[in-house]
């Protein structure tokens, strides 16, 4: 009787002389940071980022102590100085290049509030925030609205600031829950960081995307000294906000207006810069 070494029997003597099928050898992958648990949310590890030399030296933006875990809407300024503060939520963002090339042009500062993800997806950008002078604050990694735990504040929070320290060098005090939220746990973590939550006294509501003659509108329309503006440069398409944004800049210096960063603003109201 013949056998006929078919593919199973070839199998078979193979497992038999090599003890089972073993794997081909691959590279090691290195041991991953710890990272915050929680169901359903994509969140990257906390720990030690890989060495890095940023652009700039690193620096804090300085938040007078006064307002250091505390929430504001606008500041109160002596003498009704003529400031206001120009603040951009959501990105960076394919629009924020637009948006800075904008604020370049007329020479004025503005307020990011940046998204860990994007900061991770558009380092090349966050970097040039930072090195063309505008204040960079924590808007959380995901922008999510729901209840969370402290865990999971935490995990929002300070994934956001050591990406921005990563790609900027600047620990930034400054945060802006998704929203507005106030009452889900992220602001409550971020008061315990010390940090100023910032909110603000007028809404273009340039989410909607209504007219650039609108949303310019409702700054002029409402402007007052120690005003925080609300804006986006990302979370969807900006054309209108950044075709909005020079009409808004020549009114409120037509005004006498002065645009300051968040941060300058408060250390206005505190006595600390003139």
């Amino acid at each position: 009787m013949k056998y006929w070494l078919t593919p199973t029997v070839l199998l078979s003597l193979f497992m038999a002389s090599w003890g089972g099928i073993r794997p081909h050898p691959t590279t090691a992958h290195p041991i991953p940071e710890p990272t915050l648990e929680y169901p359903g949310i994509e969140l990257p590890p906390l720990g030690t980022f890989p060495p890095y030399l940023p652009p700039v030296p690193p620096r804090t933006l300085e938040i007078p102590a006064q307002f250091q875990g505390i929430t504001i809407r606008q500041a109160t300024v002596s003498n009704q100085r003529k400031i206001i503060a120009l603040t951009f939520d959501d990105g960076p963002w394919g629009d924020s290049a637009r948006i800075l090339d904008i604020l370049q042009d007329y020479r004025v500062k503005a307020t990011f509030f940046v998204l860990g993800r994007n900061v991770q997806q558009y380092p090349e950008l966050t970097r040039r925030m930072a090195e063309e002078g505008h204040a960079l604050g924590n808007h959380t990694w995901n922008h999510h609205y729901h209840n969370m735990s402290a865990t999971t504040a935490a995990a929002e929070i300070e994934n956001t600031a050591a990406r921005i320290f990563q790609e900027t060098g600047i620990t930034t005090t400054l945060f802006r829950p998704p929203g507005g939220f106030l009452n889900n746990g992220v602001a409550a973590y971020a008061k315990t960081k010390d940090y100023v939550v910032v909110m603000w006294s007028i809404d273009t509501k340039d989410y909607a995307r209504p007219n650039a003659h609108l949303i310019a509108q409702r700054v002029l329309g409402q402007a007052h000294p120690g005003a925080i503006v609300l804006m986006h440069d990302g979370g969807g398409n900006r054309s209108r906000t950044v075709e909005a944004l020079p009409m808004i800049i020549r009114g409120l210096q037509e005004k006498g207006y002065e645009m300051v960063t968040v941060p300058e603003m408060l250390a206005i109201q505190a006595g600390q810069l003139e």
